[in-house]
């Protein structure tokens, strides 16, 4: 009997989402383990939300999936916000610490597709099939693994490469919202660390303690609103721009660069303008908009396509969450300092690792929430897993599909 399908329309999607996120936020405060742990508020009212759309879907064959179509323009936002965050004194600290986590993420990348080939020749599979296993899925993501399973199963004349990639980012992304908090509480808790520079303010959303706190005003929040809605604009010229050269890039990327742009021209401009970078306004809409994505992301997860995939996928991604745990601890850990920031951004390298750049964001958050700021590694990280490693991967992939 084929299941009901129930297609939840845009506006009812956006507030079921708002629903999953405070459901998220309840959990966390009602569940001591979650808030030590570090584990982001939608993710875990998204996981909630998840497995009751599994047990619908179970139990009385309704198939629910959710238009999503706004869901992206939150992204933008966010890492706009990010962008008109980040000072020059950021920027130029954080520019060894770019170069070396690009680096040590282009290690991983062949680490990832090396364990991905080890396991076809486990399982028996196509060698080409490695970096669906592996980068293409992982790394890269939904989008990356959708874009390079028509090759793959062109070179290896196997159907269904499609949803086996969808199915290892989809386990990859659940992985990766949960295991980057606890990292952080490992290395933070276990070598006492403190943030560098705990005066500053937090680049997304407020500490526990001050989250009821009244500091935001209706006219703060409209001129925060307007600069973002200025830098996106610009940010999506500067995209069809880049486009016209064949390059593609997420359109977040320029809208963070315009961000950047206008954060650190503003005061220079218009010295006697009232502040719009890390006020509280701006971190409130941060916070909102990275939760909200990140609730309904998870909350449209399809976990049964997972139940037709087998032991395979659950064997090799738990070599790849090894492989993951035993790098962020070991090597990216000390070679980004054993310091505070470090520890961030393990937490973060754990959530793109496996997961995606917003899943990233979000474990960082988490942390900084708990601990204290630090915004070099809310403006290095999204540079390099949003940016270089799209450039990067695509080459790495091609290399693996050679063998």
């Amino acid at each position: 009997m084929e299941p009901q399908a129930i297609v939840v329309p845009e506006f009812v999607a956006v507030s079921f989402g708002i629903f999953v996120y405070l459901l998220g936020v309840q959990l966390t405060r009602a569940w001591k383990p979650l808030r030590e742990f570090n584990i982001p508020e939608p993710v875990s009212g998204g996981l909630a939300a998840a497995l009751l759309t599994f047990a619908l879907y179970r139990f009385a064959g309704i198939e629910i999936s959710f238009e999503m179509a706004s869901r992206d323009f939150l992204l933008v936002m966010f890492f706009t916000g990010i962008g008109l965050n980040a000072r020059m004194a950021d920027l130029i600290r954080g520019g060894k610490p770019l170069f070396l986590l690009l680096l040590l993420t282009v290690a991983f990348l062949f680490l990832q597709n090396i364990i991905g080939l080890v396991s076809t020749f486990l399982f028996g599979l196509p060698s080409q099939m490695s970096v669906l296993l592996g980068s293409a899925a992982l790394i890269g993501g939904h989008g990356t693994a959708i874009a390079w399973a028509p090759e793959i199963a062109a070179r290896t004349g196997q159907p269904g490469l499609e949803e086996i990639g969808i199915a290892m980012a989809t386990l990859g992304l659940i992985v990766a919202a949960l295991i980057g908090g606890p990292i952080a509480k490992i290395l933070i808790e276990g070598k006492s660390l403190t943030p560098d520079h705990p005066e500053e303010e937090g680049s997304v959303g407020a500490s526990f303690e001050d989250a009821d706190r009244p500091t935001i005003t209706n006219v703060g929040l409209m001129r925060v609103l307007l600069t973002l809605n200025i830098s996106i604009l610009l940010g999506y010229m500067l995209y069809e721009a880049i486009a016209t050269t064949g390059l593609k890039l997420p359109v977040f990327v320029p809208c963070l660069i315009m961000g950047i742009v206008i954060g650190n021209l503003r005061p220079v401009l218009l010295p006697r303008a009232p502040e719009v970078s890390r006020t509280p306004e701006l971190a409130l809409i941060s916070d909102f908009t990275l939760g909200l994505f990140l609730a309904m992301s998870l909350m449209s997860l399809q976990l049964w396509q997972l139940a037709g995939m087998g032991s395979t996928l659950a064997i090799v991604l738990t070599l790849q969450t090894v492989a993951a745990l035993a790098f962020v601890l070991f090597v990216l850990f000390p070679v980004m300092g054993s310091n505070y920031r470090a520890a961030v951004l393990a937490a973060g390298f754990g959530g793109f690792a496996l997961g995606a750049t917003p899943t990233a964001i979000a474990n960082m958050t988490a942390v900084t929430k708990n601990y204290g700021p630090s915004p070099v590694a809310f403006i290095i990280l999204p540079l390099v897993s949003a940016f270089f490693v799209d450039l990067a991967n695509a080459v790495v992939i091609q290399l693996f599909l050679m063998f």
